[in-house]
């Protein structure tokens, strides 16, 4: 775990310039704040606020309609999400001990009361940057499939399972795969044994 926090401290010294770049460019295209947070449950569901950069427009336009999520991303959003460049903030989880670089990734608070007992170890580890999840289908794979996925890492997790995950992450980062399924901003909400037509 101090490895990691040092890991993230270092990163964050080496990325300074494009945070503050990316932070710049998103001030003048999309106005305040740069950062998207929010709460999110990490290690044993204990609540924390994960901080990205912003992707999106306000929830309302101009006439004062709410607009669906997948239609308030902007060019700059797609790129910076598909790029994952949106994620250099989380380093600040890591640093102050919220987050690990690997892990499954911490979803909405609002989802805890709906995971069935064997979904919800997946908060019996840090939450991740990426994880196993995300380098086996990310956001095209069902809700099923992902927490199972999870689960599978939290079972299985070694030094060396790391290392493939990070590798492949790199990998598909390049390649810009899995980022959303057709009509979302990323994939549906996730309301245990039903779903609707909406994004996280």
């Amino acid at each position: 775990m101090i490895i990691e926090r040092l890991l993230a401290l270092l990163l964050l010294f080496l990325l300074a310039p494009i945070l503050i770049i990316v932070g710049i460019v998103l001030k003048i295209s999309m106005g305040s704040p740069v950062f998207f947070k929010q709460n999110r449950p990490g290690k044993g569901g204990k609540i924390f606020l994960m901080i990205k950069f912003r992707t999106m427009l306000n929830e309302d336009n101009s006439i004062g309609v709410t607009e669906e999520d997948e239609s308030r991303i902007t060019k700059l959003g797609n790129f910076l999400r598909s790029s994952s460049l949106d994620e250099i903030p989380t380093l600040w989880n890591v640093l102050r001990g919220e987050m690990s670089f690997v892990g499954p990734r911490p979803l909405l608070e609002e989802y805890l009361p709906l995971y069935n007992d064997r979904q919800s170890q997946r908060h019996s580890v840090r939450p991740g940057i990426t994880g196993w999840a995300q380098i086996n289908g990310r956001n095209l794979i069902s809700w099923e499939k992902k927490l199972e996925l999870d689960v599978w890492y939290v079972e299985n997790r070694s030094f060396w399972l790391d290392i493939k995950i990070l590798w492949k992450t790199i990998y598909r980062v390049f390649k810009r795969e899995g980022i959303s399924q057709d009509g979302h901003a990323t994939m549906p909400l996730f309301v245990g044994d039903k779903r609707i037509n909406r994004d996280e």
